[in-house]
């Protein structure tokens, strides 16, 4: 349900809400200003939705202004009229001549207009390690700003991000349901002789589709195919090879609703599988069921982890990666959240409303298996995102 205008996927009291507490980690790190161009927290804060991303945009968030600005292209100045809730005064549009060009740059324009606004010495945030906070847009706004304090503020917002609200929670639930609606179809068309682009032509099909009562959009990135002998790989991208019969396929990806992503991983295998790749799967199962077991509220992150790699450990297998990781909003490259990782060192509590992909899969010698889990936890332990069984699929 969107607010009273239809062009918000929150209520204006919610972006209030985040702004508020985005200005309260900014006073405890006594910063005036922030600079954000990670595009997941641009849409956290003001509702900014479009593929424009490949060129320098920002949303500055002031301790004093009662709303943030929205800096960007001209061209793209409708998009955030069109999905944002700020008024005319409060966007700031470069001309096009700035657009990869040699002897500009947009953030020359941003630096001179924080000058402009008393920002020439104070201490202002920037996302050092946002995907699309070049090292050449740093370079240039600290050349227009060189009195300015600036600090790394990567993550500030991500973190504000971590807990959800029930809005956001019925978000991530929805693109749960596409995601089961994906897996749903690809097990149903996979088959010895089926081409892996047609396969994913059918992914693609469910995840736009969505259900009777939402659409989909696109994710963060396109659906990870490992089949056959490529089954040990895990990022993969399709191609138009046959698939191969007595072999696993293990894909992995997401729902997309309102840029919160419901992520699920499967393997489905083709024919009659043997003990060996049996007990893989029955590990990566118990190792699955083990952590889950183990969520709730104040338990660490580690924790999770440490249950995982206790159940897999008796059946003879290790795995040095992650078990998995945060979710929600996203944007390409990537659904998780930079924050909280399920591994070993990482001391985080966990909380009510917070969401996570436990991804355990794994990956050993010719072979992988592929079943995962996101959910959200809950006052009590956790509730799961996706509803499909979490097993090994056999289509003889």
């Amino acid at each position: 349900m969107l607010n009273d205008n239809d062009t918000l996927p929150f209520a204006r009291e919610e972006y209030a809400e985040r702004l508020k507490r985005t200005r309260m980690v900014m006073q405890e790190r006594q910063l005036d200003a922030l600079v954000i161009t990670e595009p997941a927290n641009m849409f956290y804060l003001t509702g900014y939705d479009a593929w424009s991303f490949y060129v320098p945009q920002a949303v500055i968030v002031d301790l004093t202004e009662d709303l943030p600005v929205w800096f960007g292209r001209e061209q793209d100045g409708n998009c955030a009229r069109a999905t944002t809730f700020l008024p005319e005064s409060q966007l700031f549009l470069y001309s096009d001549d700035h657009v990869q060009a040699a002897d500009r740059h947009p953030m020359q324009l941003l630096g001179t207009w924080l000058k402009d606004r008393g920002y020439a010495s104070r201490h202002i945030g920037v996302e050092m390690g946002a995907f699309y906070y070049t090292a050449r847009a740093h370079a240039e706004l600290v050349r227009a700003l060189p009195d300015a304090r600036f600090q790394d503020a990567e993550l500030l917002v991500n973190w504000v991000r971590a807990v959800k609200s029930p809005a956001e929670i019925r978000y991530l639930k929805e693109a749960g349901e596409i995601a089961e609606r994906m897996m749903s179809r690809a097990v149903s068309v996979a088959a010895p002789g089926v081409r892996e682009c047609d396969l994913v032509a059918e992914i693609y099909h469910a995840q736009m589709k969505g259900t009777e009562a939402f659409g989909g959009v696109y994710s963060t990135s396109q659906p990870h195919i490992g089949a056959g002998r490529r089954a040990n790989s895990p990022h993969l991208t399709w191609r138009d090879t046959p698939l191969g019969n007595d072999a696993p396929i293990n894909m992995e990806f997401a729902g997309c609703r309102f840029r919160y992503h419901g992520p699920i991983g499967r393997t489905i295998y083709l024919g009659r599988p043997p003990q060996r790749y049996l007990d893989l799967a029955a590990a990566v199962i118990e190792g699955l069921e083990s952590a889950l077991a183990t969520v709730r509220p104040g338990v660490t992150c580690e924790d999770v982890e440490a249950a995982w790699r206790a159940t897999v450990s008796r059946w003879g297998f290790t795995k040095n990666s992650r078990a998995g990781y945060s979710i929600g909003i996203g944007y390409p490259p990537t659904w998780g959240e930079r924050t909280m990782s399920l591994r070993p060192g990482d001391r985080t509590a966990l909380q009510a409303n917070m969401a996570f992909h436990l991804m355990p899969a794994i990956w050993v010698g010719d072979t992988g298996v592929t079943i995962t889990q996101s959910f959200h936890v809950t006052e009590s332990g956790y509730e799961p995102l996706t509803r499909l069984p979490r097993e090994l699929i056999v289509k003889n």
